[in-house]
């Protein structure tokens, strides 16, 4: 399946996107296929005490766990200090991101690898640019969509929310991933996964709380790897 490719988006910030697509992108590995990472632009990079060259530390784990040997330039094209929003750093630079210049990057990393898994930086509808957000980068490279979803007191309005607008754009939804990310066990989060298998109305994949964090621990990856190729 060559030049293929999915997004992954989240309903929040921190709801463990880098962690899923990770284990996402070693799961297919493990099917033999050539993975690349595309992250389009990451925020709140910290800098190289000698080189003082940005570092983006989730698109590295990316560029890791997909084992390519794509540059993390090509991987990364666009970083900032600033822990905010794509466009409001760039701004804040005096810089752009370009459309154009994100595609020509995942085509390229489309050319020589069979799925490229591209990581949003927060949710679908953060923006890039002025008048161009995640959604539209979607649209643009004609990407079904994966959502994470961190269980905590909300994420059922969050997850609603980010899947109306996706069927309303007309994306492809191929799941959700229910992640257990944050260090609390209260009646929200007991509930929720419940909650989300009666609404939601997509296949719905609960990732329990890892005792070590290690991708390693989590075979439901396997599970969604196979779900996504199915959609293909």
């Amino acid at each position: 399946m060559p030049g293929r490719g999915l997004l992954i988006t989240g309903t929040d910030t921190g709801v463990g996107k880098t962690f899923v697509a990770c284990g996402l992108a070693m799961a297919l590995r493990k099917r033999g296929l050539r993975m690349a990472a595309f992250k389009p632009a990451e925020t709140g990079c910290k800098r190289d005490a000698r080189s003082q060259e940005l570092i983006p530390a989730d698109a590295r784990l990316l560029q890791q766990a997909a084992h390519t040997e794509a540059s993390l330039e090509l991987i990364c094209p666009y970083r900032f200090e600033a822990p905010v929003a794509p466009w409001v750093a760039a701004l804040r630079e005096g810089k752009t991101i370009e459309p154009s210049h994100l595609a020509e990057c995942y085509r390229e990393l489309a050319s020589h690898h069979d799925l490229v898994l591209v990581e949003t930086a927060g949710g679908i509808l953060v923006p890039l640019a002025e008048r161009f957000h995640y959604g539209d980068l979607a649209r643009m490279l004609n990407l079904p969509v994966l959502i994470v979803a961190g269980s905590k007191l909300g994420v059922i309005n969050h997850t609603l929310i980010t899947l109306a607008f996706l069927r309303g754009t007309g994306l492809q939804i191929l799941a959700c991933v229910l992640n257990h990310p944050y260090d609390e066990n209260t009646p929200a989060v007991q509930t929720n996964a419940e909650a989300l298998h009666q609404l939601a109305g997509v296949p719905l994949f609960v990732l329990p709380k890892l005792p070590n964090g290690s991708v390693a621990e989590a075979p439901l990856f396997a599970e969604v790897a196979a779900h996504c190729l199915a959609a293909f």
